[in-house]
């Protein structure tokens, strides 16, 4: 036989949800992703920067999220530029940190 919840038992099951749901919208709220955002990451870009200050690209394709290629250079000062694909020195770019890259 199943036995009755005395008021206590209640009241600390009562608390210790609404702790776990207070835990978990503090957790959204505080921007811990969900899901991967689907859409593009780039709303502006820039024709180009020079090499020397670039630490990174990261070149994501067309896809669900985006319907165009988007480059993402990230800066030695830690910032991140979206540059334009399409732009003869981004593309020049682009070469360069692939053979860069080849080559380690």
């Amino acid at each position: 036989m199943a036995r009755a919840a005395t008021p206590a038992a209640a009241r600390l099951l009562s608390a210790a949800l609404l702790l776990l749901v207070l835990v978990a919208a503090g957790r959204r709220a505080a921007g811990a992703p969900v899901v991967t955002e689907l859409r593009c990451q780039c709303l502006q870009t820039v024709q180009g920067i020079h090499l020397k200050n670039i630490q990174s690209v990261k070149v994501t394709p067309p896809g669900p999220h985006c319907g165009q290629t988007e480059v993402v250079a990230t800066l030695k000062a830690g910032q991140e530029v979206c540059l334009n694909p399409e732009a003869p020195m981004v593309k020049k770019i682009i070469n360069k940190m692939l053979k860069k890259g080849s080559t380690n």
